[in-house]
């Protein structure tokens, strides 16, 4: 069977074309399917109601179907013969069917057509009834407001098919009788109030796609930043790495000839340990292949050196020559970083830089680096803003792109602190504390630690 289906699908495709033409057939075919399960089911569907005012339109609803009924009780009850008295009845049971249409619509839609048959035979040869038969005046405006009800919880298709049988039911009456009558203003207004209901049914259906959709695409927006920037920190992470296994296994090919008369056990060791450097560094280059497969500029980026704070000055003199006043202060003694920290306390100035050109122009920038014993804190802090922002205008900025979530990835995966927010003053402020671990011992003459403030010490 399934490969009968296929074939019949390809044969669709040929005589109708791919697209949306096979799409429009196949829901033409399961149109049918779809109007018998939704009219054949009695399941309950209440009127959405988001606040305690969504009762409004319930006692509305109620209101005009009592005061209808009692007009059209009051109608049949004027007529003579036994039909006026069944007929009187009905219509209360058509009331009750466009309450319970608040709950249950397609329930309440079968009630009612059936209701509207019956009074027709039931009134057929009482006299008087031919101006109101098959249908009242009231009772079309009961079955107006109920198929009113019915199109906004059901599909188009079902809609159209409700409104066919209730015309039909109404001509059913006239081929039973075989007298006068006219089927016009009923039909006249049923299909204005299916029209009406299916095309506001369209609209917030669309309306709650749409918000689905910008909900779905925001999460997709910032699932794909994230993995943006923990591929450019991987990449980058790669570039230090291989840096330090290819030291050691060129110190582990070197070791052996720095010795007289080396053992064979010394040979093998640092053999083994030069062939897991290299081993390790064919894996690293593996995965980093892997990533920037998927990042042309990645790939055209991969020979460049990665930046430390040496560069930082570089940085300031690229923001200061695009029209921002940036003051620079280095505290405490400058020591040689871990080459990971380095990098990722560049990107972290870099990006705030880059938001205080975003969303604040014409704001002075304070950049202040504090080497502390045992970690480096940045502090980034601009002025409230001189002028709106003018997206158009805006100066393109040193920064990735990826703001506070890339600033925040780098402070988490080296184990430091982010505080970010807005400044008494009205501008905004970002500290980022990274730890640093202390050296055993010096790794070059060094003064005293002093905090005297060095104007662009980068």
């Amino acid at each position: 069977m399934p490969r009968v289906e296929s074939r019949r699908r390809e044969q669709v495709g040929e005589r109708m074309g791919d697209g949306y033409g096979v799409r429009t057939w196949y829901a033409l075919r399961e149109t049918p399917r779809t109007v018998h399960g939704e009219l054949g089911s009695w399941a309950r569907d209440p009127l959405p109601r988001h606040t305690w005012l969504g009762w409004l339109p319930h006692a509305h609803v109620v209101l005009f179907a009592v005061l209808v009924g009692i007009g059209d009780i009051n109608v049949y009850a004027r007529l003579e013969g036994a039909g006026s008295g069944q007929a009187r009845a009905l219509v209360l049971v058509q009331v009750l069917a466009v309450v319970l249409a608040l709950s249950r619509p397609v329930g309440a839609w079968w009630i009612s057509t059936t209701v509207l048959f019956l009074i027709g035979l039931s009134t057929q040869h009482v006299a008087g009834a031919a101006g109101l038969w098959p249908w009242s005046g009231f009772g079309i405006a009961l079955h107006t407001l109920l198929l009113l009800l019915l199109a906004l919880r059901v599909s188009a298709p079902a809609a159209g098919a409700a409104l066919t049988l209730t015309v039909l039911s109404g001509a059913l009456n006239l081929v039973v009788a075989s007298s006068g009558g006219s089927l016009t203003g009923g039909t006249i207004a049923f299909t204005i109030a299916v029209v009406v209901g299916v095309a506001l049914r369209s609209s917030r259906v669309a309306r709650t796609r749409l918000s689905a959709q910008q909900v779905l695409t925001a999460e997709e927006r910032s699932r794909r930043t994230l993995l943006e920037e923990r591929g450019r920190i991987a990449r980058e992470l790669h570039d230090v790495v291989a840096h330090h296994m290819s030291v050691i296994s060129i110190q582990a090919q070197v070791a052996p000839h720095l010795v007289e008369n080396p053992s064979e056990e010394l040979r093998e060791h640092l053999a083994g340990i030069r062939q897991n450097a290299v081993e390790a560094l064919t894996e690293l280059r593996r995965v980093l292949g892997v990533l920037r497969a998927e990042d042309p500029a990645a790939e055209r980026g991969a020979d460049t050196p990665q930046p430390t704070l040496d560069r930082l000055g570089e940085l300031l003199d690229n923001v200061r020559a695009a029209g921002v006043a940036v003051e620079a202060t280095t505290l405490g003694e400058r020591r040689p970083l871990a080459p990971g920290i380095e990098l990722s306390a560049y990107r972290i100035v870099q990006e705030a830089l880059s938001n205080a050109m975003r969303h604040a122009p014409g704001a002075g920038v304070q950049v202040e680096i504090r080497h502390l014993p045992g970690g480096l804190t940045l502090r980034v802090a601009n002025t409230p803003p001189t002028r709106p922002v003018d997206r158009a205008a805006v100066p393109l900025s040193p920064g990735p792109g990826h703001g506070l979530l890339g600033m925040r990835e780098r402070t988490t995966m080296l184990g430091g602190d982010l505080a970010t927010g807005p400044t008494p003053d009205g501008g905004y402020e970002v500290t980022a504390t990274l730890p640093v671990p202390v050296p055993t011992a010096p790794l070059r003459a060094s003064s005293p630690a002093r905090d005297t403030p060095q104007k662009d010490g980068t």
